[in-house]
């Protein structure tokens, strides 16, 4: 078993990937607003040895909540397929402005943590898609709470926009790796897709990419069909 704020069985696993977007493997992480990706994503980074994150909620703004392809091509993915460091223009989501850049260098692995991370543009420069694996209604029962009343309209557009975002582009079916909290421990198991193609990325077709769960270039990814890992808090 390993320790929920060092997953290190999972972090190898992604470095094993083929780099997918220029020299660098970047891995979504997507899910329902409030599943907890983004402390899944900063525990991966961690155990990266410090992986650079990309917040979505940094790229696109209230204008623009899923409309933000272009910037993120232009800004992080365009540069990244080169070999550049990228340069993220940072949204301020209380001053309702962009508030300056923040810089993403090509590392071995980039993590891209955000709602509609593994939407169909995305796919052809993904070496993995991880989904934080919980229901719409607890997801956003738990935003609403950490957020608080204040926030309450945002929400009520939020939620909207992402179901409507879900049904024309679902991340879930292309998932590699689904995860799910639990108290103590993060449970890992082969997504819909299967686990990530050993010599190449996620593709944007409608078929499911990857190999079956269960197939020998499965299993030589560390999980066999139907087989779960746990990560556990120290």
């Amino acid at each position: 078993m390993e320790s929920m704020g060092e997953p290190t069985g999972l972090a190898n696993r992604l470095r094993a990937l083929p780099p997918s977007c220029g020299p660098v493997r970047l891995v979504a992480v997507d899910g329902h607003a409030g599943s907890g990706k983004s402390t899944l994503a900063d525990r991966l980074a961690r155990a990266l040895g410090g992986a650079p994150v990309v917040h979505l909620d940094e790229v696109a703004s209230h204008a623009a909540l899923f409309d933000w392809v272009d910037r993120l091509t232009d800004q992080v993915t365009g540069p990244l397929s080169r070999g550049e460091t990228a340069q993220v223009e940072v949204y301020d989501w209380e001053r309702r402005a962009y508030r300056g850049r923040a810089p993403v260098v090509p590392a071995e692995v980039v993590l891209l943590e955000g709602v509609g991370a593994g939407r169909r543009a995305l796919r052809p420069l993904l070496a993995g898609l991880l989904w934080v694996d919980m229901s719409p209604r607890d997801a956003w029962e738990r935003g609403r709470r950490r957020d608080g009343e204040a926030l309450a309209g945002f929400w009520d557009r939020w939620t909207e926009a992402e179901r409507d975002h879900f049904a024309g582009d679902p991340s879930y079916g292309f998932a590699h790796f689904l995860v799910r909290e639990g108290r103590t421990a993060y449970e890992v198991r082969p997504g819909p897709a299967g686990l990530p193609h050993p010599t190449g990325h996620v593709t944007a077709g409608e078929e499911e990419p990857g190999f079956p769960a269960g197939r020998p270039e499965a299993r030589r990814c560390g999980l066999d069909h139907g087989e779960a890992q746990e990560l556990r808090f120290p």
